[in-house]
């Protein structure tokens, strides 16, 4: 971001009908019923790699972070934000397997969300209700149910997305064979709760925010501002700060002079962030999502985390960053601790901190060829010794195998 205020940025950076679909496909799904009681009118965005086989049985589930979208491989718009990772010979091998990544619910890229147009041709706006994760999993759901496809081969979430993962496997064991959970948890801590109230407060302080009110604004006189800011803030929790001193240090940023009001470069990294995401956005939605995550916890009205999680049938893979200051070491340990048919803690080595999923594509790829070479449902009593890996039994395998050296 310039020192000068642009004035070009939208009053929202979502996806509006008549823009250029790209290769979004689009999913009405009736009208579906909320944990609020609220009822909603739903359209999933999503998009596809590879080829559904015949058997239907070839399906991955890939769930998107908090400010993701549906464009996870490459396609004739583009590559997309796990390029390196999914598509022909890669680790979620397209020649193999169908993927299939929706937009999330409240999203704005496509899916139904509070930029989206109401029954009465109006943005929903602050109007939107309020979406849960297990909202959002209802709904990529009721996607599943209409593509035919019964169970997937795998599910796969990172951060936010782990949170629908981990809700799939729970509310629906059976439509899931393998989990894959990377840097999340299963329930929102106090230090991530603090971090996104800052950013809704950086939203919502912002005066073009207008109490959510701002569709019609002119470029430049949207809540921008708020929402660039709210990204700032989210950006320094998922690097670390020996990434940014080495980085950057106190360099100032090329033509400035910090003692003259001018900026040091790790503040115009941090401002270039922010106008980026302002224009591909929308604060509403950003909103929305963000409190999707404040109320995630997979143990309520279910006995707590852990009966929770002994619900999961899945072959499950969880996978920290070392360095990761936004979903601690402690909360991947108690996933792999207590789903029943965990391998052991995968661990990513980085300096990036929680971005590292999406920069560390081979320490990535290769946790994530392992866990399609396991067998779904290994340690099952319906698995065998002779089909189970060996080096990943664990203590309570129904086996009654060790736990390897």
């Amino acid at each position: 971001m310039s020192t000068t205020a642009p004035t070009d940025i939208p009053a929202t950076g979502a996806w509006r009908q008549g823009d250029d679909p790209g290769e979004r496909q689009f999913a009405d799904l009736g009208t579906v019923l909320l944990a609020s009681g609220d009822q909603l009118p739903v359209t999933l965005a999503y998009e596809t790699f590879g080829t559904l086989n015949a058997a239907r049985d070839n399906a991955v589930l890939v769930l998107h972070a908090l400010t993701g979208e549906s464009h996870c491989a490459d396609g004739p718009s583009g590559p997309g934000w796990w390029s390196e990772v999914i598509g022909p010979g890669k680790a979620i091998d397209t020649n193999r397997y169908f993927v299939l990544a929706p937009n999330i619910l409240g999203g704005c890229q496509g899916s139904t969300g509070p930029a989206s147009i109401a029954p009465d041709g109006k943005e929903w706006g602050p109007r939107f209700p309020k979406v849960t994760a297990r909202d959002q999993v209802l709904a990529e759901s009721l996607l599943a149910d209409q593509l035919g496809i019964e169970t997937f081969a795998l599910v796969i979430g990172a951060s936010m997305g782990g949170h629908r993962a981990l809700e799939w496997a729970i509310s629906r064991p059976q439509r899931v064979a393998r989990l894959a959970v990377i840097a999340s948890g299963a329930r929102t801590t106090a230090d991530q709760i603090g971090f996104a109230h800052t950013q809704l407060l950086a939203i919502t302080s912002d005066p073009n925010f207008a109490d959510g009110n701002y569709y019609d604004r002119a470029p430049g006189q949207g809540p921008w501002r708020g929402l660039a800011l709210a990204r700032r803030i989210a950006h320094l929790s998922y690097r670390t700060a020996g990434e940014l001193d080495g980085r950057f240090g106190r360099l100032a940023q090329r033509g400035e002079e910090p003692l003259d009001g001018g900026r040091f470069s790790v503040q115009s990294y941090l401002d270039h962030h922010g106008e980026k995401l302002a224009r591909r956005f929308d604060a509403n939605s950003y909103i929305t999502i963000t409190n999707a995550m404040l109320t995630h916890d997979v143990g309520r009205d279910r006995g707590g985390v852990r009966a929770a999680l002994a619900q999961i049938a899945a072959t499950t893979l969880v996978v920290a960053v070392d360095s990761d200051r936004l979903f601690g070491a402690a909360e991947s340990d108690l996933l792999a601790e207590a789903i029943p048919h965990a391998l052991p803690l995968a661990e990513i080595t980085s300096p990036y901190g929680h971005d590292a999923f999406l920069i560390e594509h081979d320490q990535m790829s290769a946790h994530l060829r392992t866990l399609l070479a396991a067998p779904a449902g290994c340690c099952t009593r319906e698995t065998t010794a002779d089909t189970c890996l060996p080096h990943y039994h664990r203590p309570h395998c129904a086996l009654g195998v060790g736990q390897s050296a």
